[in-house]
């Protein structure tokens, strides 16, 4: 059933649509499905999906239903190109405090639409919200100003945060990885649990809680600098999530707000994430998202985008959240993804469709991890322009020839030389951690710097 005449209106324009502030609109990369209709009419047809629309004209619509139909206003079929503009008031809202969600917006925009039988694939791949949408959502309590305040530095432009993984990710009993804790934070600021660090068996989970702690005490007593961890709370249940923060908390006392909760936003969904946030708004909301890649990959054509999923994860309150290495370690990215950073730390940026305007909601940090080590982080810096985020290096601070805290001092060198502007290789001669990491990564180091041994005067 063709219902572009209902669903599209290729007369409005994307300018009066923002003016009138009542819409949010999406960008989509869609092919229909060959033997179905044109592009128009799947367009139509998604939109329809996405709203009051059915595959039949039925008896219980009514005018005002026909008021808040989702429209395609705009299509490019040579670039595959669809935007539909959503009026706000199809959005779900919470009755116990009038708040919009999450949950609501992607069952909309990413919801029956993605199994049509019509639709080919369709991939969003930007979004904008309106002021008097945006304002309903909690945005980050937290920011990293405040870990920036318990290191005892500058709340603007504080800096590099120095992290890392415990590895491996699985394996380790809880007195081990406290002594792993203990060993990287002589050099570095940040330690996180990997994503499926949790309550094992072989790791009970209070039993880890109570030895870091006591790691971390010593740690700041050893160094007389203050010392962070990211703990993982992530759960099925709202209450056993509470359960880990408030043990968490009373565990580490006086140091509570050293301490952020990780929280697995994908696989857990909205409702974990803002379980954390309205729970604990005091702590640092650190959004971890495993498992995005299975919609997110360029190679899949649903869904949505990375830079999609941290623009929601700014909305729902996440203080930090994982945006890839942007094409400089392992996982999958481009240096052209520093737009994804700036959308989440700029009160007003562009994405690949959209301007944004954040009205002074909080900022959301940039976390880089991802096979990243001392000798790609100069470049890293270079490409994104500043500092100001955390980095969670496991092997590039454990796979440190000299350990864990020369790892982390290493970290913290090329920060410095980015920040010098030093030549890499020339910096490395007077900062031994760093030129260490030339012997203890010598494959990076080759393709960075094919010229290196012969310049240290080292070999690997």
């Amino acid at each position: 059933m063709d219902q572009s005449n209902r669903y599209a209106n290729l007369n409005l324009t994307e300018k009066d649509l923002i003016a009138g502030g009542r819409h949010v609109l999406c960008a989509y990369i869609m092919k229909p499905k060959a033997g179905f209709g044109n592009f128009l009419q799947t367009a139509a047809h998604f939109a329809a999906e996405s709203s009051t629309g059915t595959n039949v004209e039925v008896s219980t619509t009514d005018d005002f239903t026909r008021g808040v139909d989702a429209l395609v206003y705009e299509i490019d079929e040579a670039q595959q190109l669809m935007k539909i503009a959503y009026p706000i008031e199809l959005f779900d809202r919470n009755i116990i405090d009038g708040r919009a969600m999450i949950a609501s917006f992607l069952t909309l925009t990413i919801g029956n639409n993605q199994g049509m039988g019509d639709v080919e694939y369709a991939k969003m791949h930007d979004f904008y919200v309106p002021p008097a949408y945006l304002k309903l959502f909690d945005g980050p309590s937290t920011t990293i100003k405040d870990l920036w305040r318990v290191l005892g530095r500058p709340v603007v432009d504080g800096g590099f945060i120095v992290g890392t993984i415990i590895k491996p990710k699985l394996g380790l009993r809880p007195q081990p990885f406290a002594n792993a804790c203990y060993d990287f934070w002589l050099g570095g600021d940040f330690i996180k649990n990997d994503e499926p660090q949790g309550n094992q068996v072989f790791a009970p989970f209070k039993e880890t809680v109570r030895l870091v702690n006591d790691a971390m005490r010593r740690a700041q007593d050893e160094t007389g600098q203050a010392k962070l961890f990211s703990f993982n709370i992530t759960a099925d249940d709202h209450h056993e999530m509470v359960a880990r923060g408030e043990y968490i908390l009373e565990t580490f006392a006086e140091n509570a707000d050293h301490i952020a909760f990780l929280v697995d936003g994908y696989v857990a969904g909205p409702a974990a994430i803002t379980t954390a946030r309205r729970t604990f708004p005091k702590q640092y909301l650190h959004y971890h998202r495993a498992g995005h890649g299975a919609v997110t990959s360029p190679q899949s054509k649903r869904g949505y985008t990375a830079f999609v999923l941290s623009k929601m994860a700014r909305l729902q309150g996440a203080s930090g959240i994982h945006t890839g290495t942007m094409g400089y370690g392992k996982m999958e990215g481009e240096a052209a993804d520093r737009a994804m950073a700036y959308m989440i730390t700029e009160d007003s940026a562009f994405g690949p469709y959209f301007r944004q305007e954040w009205l002074g909601m909080n900022p959301t940090t940039p976390i880089i991890s991802g096979g990243m080590n001392a000798l790609r982080m100069p470049g890293f810096f270079k490409n994104l322009g500043h500092s100001n985020l955390i980095m969670t290096a496991g092997g590039g601070a454990f796979g440190h020839l000299d350990g864990g805290a020369a790892g982390a001092k290493s970290l913290r060198q090329a920060e410095q030389c980015w920040k010098e502007g030093a030549d890499p290789v020339a910096f490395a001669k007077e900062h031994r951690e760093f030129a260490r990491a030339f012997e203890s990564f010598p494959h990076d180091a080759d393709a960075l710097y094919p010229n290196w041994r012969g310049q240290l005067g080292l070999a690997a």
